[in-house]
């Protein structure tokens, strides 16, 4: 890997997996939840869309906000670390990978499955992204993936159980 690239994720690598990991987990996880609930496609596509945004601008604003707070805290400034090119790496991050689990939503062929397809291409991407953090960190590559995995998996398992438990139950009120 160039120097270069090394470099700059090695800077921004927190960012960069923080970001991308809840943007996958946290639309999973509507998608999830409206999946259970039996929503259809449209709502789901809403949803999802809505929560990539939103929470994808809320992810970079409070990484901006949490390191300018930071910075106003330190009388010596020996870090260089800019909290607009952080935030900005934190949204990019969530709504770049955060927008694979609607894919299957948006492709009308595989409306059919969609669900299914995107559970296998969250679960990919869970794995993959946790696996690239060892480029920079000290640690096993399908270690760091899994344990991405796992925690992704089990946050769109709450989700989807709750979808179909509220749907349950406000169907019988």
């Amino acid at each position: 890997m160039g120097g270069r690239i090394k470099r700059f994720l090695e800077y921004y690598i927190g960012n960069i997996v923080y970001g991308a990991n809840d943007g996958i987990i946290t639309t999973f996880a509507v998608i999830s939840g409206a999946a259970g609930a039996g929503f259809s496609s449209v709502i789901i596509i809403v949803l999802g869309v809505a929560n990539l945004i939103a929470d994808g601008f809320s992810m970079g604003a409070s990484r901006f906000l949490s390191l300018r707070s930071e910075q106003s805290l330190t009388s010596v400034r020996s870090e260089t670390r800019s909290p607009s090119a952080d935030g900005f790496a934190t949204f990019v991050s969530f709504v770049t990978v955060g927008a694979l689990p609607l894919v299957p939503f948006l492709i009308p062929a595989a409306a059919a499955h969609a669900f299914t397809v995107s559970c296998i291409a969250t679960a990919a991407t869970l794995f993959l992204v946790g696996s690239a953090r060892s480029l920079v960190i000290n640690k096993n590559p399908f270690a760091a993936g899994l344990e991405m995995l796992v925690v992704g998996g089990f946050a769109a398992t709450i989700a989807y159980g709750l979808g179909f438990f509220v749907k349950t139950l406000i169907g019988q009120l």
